[in-house]
């Protein structure tokens, strides 16, 4: 089993950004002892029900803080969290501890080797750009060298891998400017790279620039140049794909996210946090004083039952997502579906356009079809293949 923990506290809101977070405030020490109250009370109260449903305790693989900036929590407090997550339950031997942060929360001397010498391993750091106009286009608060500074730091306090996230398609970007990023962050050897397509969500700032004209975004044309230009040099440097935006070295996937997109259980805490435990989906409010005053009353999260055919939709979706693709026997196993039966003419439609290959029971996109997997899914998941 998986755990997420959602630490929700930020140093301001990027313009970007439709994740629950809130920015740090006059009364935010306040704001964090309140969160981190309600996060021990949520962890015993849920280990307590993982006993009552499924008796034999899971044994952890995987722990993932992120957020928010889990990296503006204290050292001391972080460490504390994952000693409660150790206490109540068996860890695997060789679990990937994560912990999600952004540069300028990382370049305190001596923080990294603290939390290195704790037991964190990974690092998942929020560069998104390595130019000073993209970063403050974006709100962002740090500067490239920060991004540099905080890579040296994680290498010399021990963290295993290092993963740098990067967003492409920003406006005013080109396909050179974009390879230009990436050989900036590639020049730091890292073990991982998460290479995101910007998506302009409702309501913020970039959004609403973009839609009054203030910003323009690059064309399709553009856009298609940087994916499939950026991912040939990720790999000329030795980071294979392995999921639409994410790039790894031998032995640096991350196996947590892994774990999302191949369908283990996974238990989330914290505010917005979500579990998927068997056919539950359990989803806690998105707002830090509406969670605590729930776990303080023990009040079950928002649940939703997931039947066959959100299954089978859901395990199409993630794993056509990743290169190693969607295996049709285990589908029909899981869910009683042949997606054949249903779609064979289409998946052969894919495959005669390069979009998609079909190798025996094994139905993969390619790299072009990545591009544009929004649309092909949209079209695999047409009723009456996978009715309600």
């Amino acid at each position: 089993m998986q755990i997420y923990v959602h630490v929700p506290f930020c140093r301001s809101k990027c313009r970007y950004c439709a994740f629950y977070s809130e920015p740090l405030r006059p009364d935010s020490s306040e704001r964090m002892t309140r969160y981190l109250t309600a996060i021990r009370e949520e962890w015993a109260w849920k280990c307590a029900r993982l006993a009552e449903l499924q008796g034999t305790p899971p044994v952890i693989t995987s722990v993932f803080f992120g957020g928010g900036t889990p990296s503006l929590l204290p050292a001391e407090a972080l460490i504390e969290l994952l000693d409660m997550l150790r206490a109540a339950l068996p860890f695997a031997a060789d679990a990937e501890i994560t912990l999600e942060g952004n540069p300028e929360s990382l370049i305190t001397p001596g923080r990294l080797g603290v939390l290195a010498r704790a037991g964190f391993n990974r690092l998942s750091m929020g560069a998104q750009s390595m130019d000073r106009n993209d970063l403050a286009l974006l709100g962002r608060v740090h500067q490239p060298e920060d991004v540099r500074t905080a890579v040296h730091l994680a290498r010399s306090a021990g963290f295993g891998h290092v993963g740098v996230d990067l967003i492409w398609g920003l406006p005013g970007q080109t396909a050179r400017t974009w390879l230009h990023q990436l050989e900036a962050v590639l020049a730091l050897e890292p073990d991982h790279v998460s290479a995101y397509g910007l998506t302009l969500e409702p309501g913020t700032p970039l959004a609403m620039d973009v839609e009054a004209g203030r910003l323009t975004l690059p064309g399709e044309a553009t856009l298609s140049d940087m994916y499939l230009s950026g991912s040939a040099l990720l790999e000329r440097h030795g980071l294979m794909q392995y999921e639409i935006s994410n790039f790894a070295r031998p032995g640096a996937v991350c196996r947590h996210n892994w774990g999302y997109w191949t369908g283990k259980d996974y238990l989330g805490i914290g505010p917005a946090a979500v579990s998927t435990l068997g056919h539950r989906r359990l989803s806690n409010p998105a707002d830090l004083d509406r969670w605590a005053a729930g776990v303080a009353a023990h009040t079950e999260p928002e649940v939703e039952e997931l039947d066959a055919a959100v299954l089978a939709e859901e395990r199409i979706m993630l794993r056509l997502r990743t290169c190693a693709g969607l295996n049709l026997d285990d589908l029909a196993a899981a869910t009683g579906q042949d997606l054949l039966a249903g779609q064979g003419r289409f998946v052969q439609d894919l495959a005669r356009a390069g979009l998609a290959s079909l190798e025996g029971r094994v139905l993969r996109l390619t790299r072009q079809g990545m591009l544009v997997s929004n649309d092909i899914l949209s079209r695999l998941l047409e009723p009456p293949v996978f009715c309600h």
